[in-house]
């Protein structure tokens, strides 16, 4: 079984399906409402583990309601969890989904972010095969190097300056992302850019393209496609796989959560 560990963050997310986005002081009301551990490091995390990977999960939580709820639901997904345990309160997020798939995001209090000094079990990486890393300060990339395949998303930002890493996968089609990757495109073998239905692109130590994946049902929920690729994206280079086929898998993995209300 392949070892691939998470460094990053979650976001206790609602999710509410919503006829229409609301127009400026209307009131609508959402059917089917559920309640995730989302976020980056979250959406990773349940993924991979669908995936049949052992997870190790290192991220920082309040010590509150949500965070203990966050935990609960990742551990019953068999993740293994390392959590610092923060005075601040989780970061929370309300999700809106529109019939489309289309989803609005508006987050609740700061990201919690795992720090290198924190007393978590980071020689487990030294036995891991890979990690995606969504948030974290340069002591905690520091230890994520010990893996052998260290994946990034740009919204980890500045501290992507501190290290080389493997390959960052980003959004063209986001603005912010596509601004914090090119930043860091000097710190990474690999530049990933994921294009929606036209599949994607890499470059950097070698180039190439993959083809997008028809959907297994309709378009449902937006949320998280992107840190679904990578986390598979990450999963198939720590097991060996060319980047063509880690971004084949990426793109399956990416096209069954657009089809799913909810993190994975």
């Amino acid at each position: 079984m392949t070892r691939v560990a998470v460094v990053g963050h979650i976001e206790w997310v609602d999710f509410l399906p919503v006829p229409h986005f609301p127009r400026q002081g209307q009131v609508i009301h959402a059917e089917g409402a559920v309640q995730r551990a989302g976020g980056g490091g979250g959406v990773a995390a349940g993924v991979l583990g669908e995936l049949g990977a052992e997870v190790e999960f290192f991220c920082a939580l309040g010590d509150d309601a949500t965070g203990r709820a966050a935990l609960a639901q990742l551990e019953q997904r068999g993740v293994r969890m390392h959590v610092a345990w923060r005075e601040e309160p989780t970061r929370r997020a309300v999700t809106l989904l529109e019939p489309t798939g289309e989803r609005t995001i508006v987050t609740i209090g700061e990201r919690l972010e795992p720090r290198g000094a924190d007393d978590l079990q980071w020689e487990r990486l030294r036995e891991t095969q890979s990690v995606y890393f969504t948030a974290g300060d340069a002591a905690a990339l520091e230890h994520a190097l010990d893996a052998g395949v260290v994946v990034a998303s740009p919204r980890a930002r500045d501290v992507l300056h501190t290290a080389t890493i493997d390959a960052l996968v980003f959004s063209e089609s986001d603005p912010d992302e596509r601004a914090w990757a090119a930043r860091a495109a000097s710190h990474t073998r690999l530049l990933v850019a994921t294009e929606g239905e036209r599949g994607g692109r890499w470059w950097g130590e070698s180039e190439g393209r993959w083809s997008a994946v028809p959907l297994p049902g309709p378009a449902r929920d937006a949320y998280g496609c992107g840190d679904s690729f990578a986390a598979a994206f990450a999963l198939g280079l720590g097991r060996g796989d060319s980047v063509e086929e880690a971004a084949a898998l990426g793109a399956r993995c990416g096209a069954l959560a657009l089809t799913r209300v909810g993190a994975p």
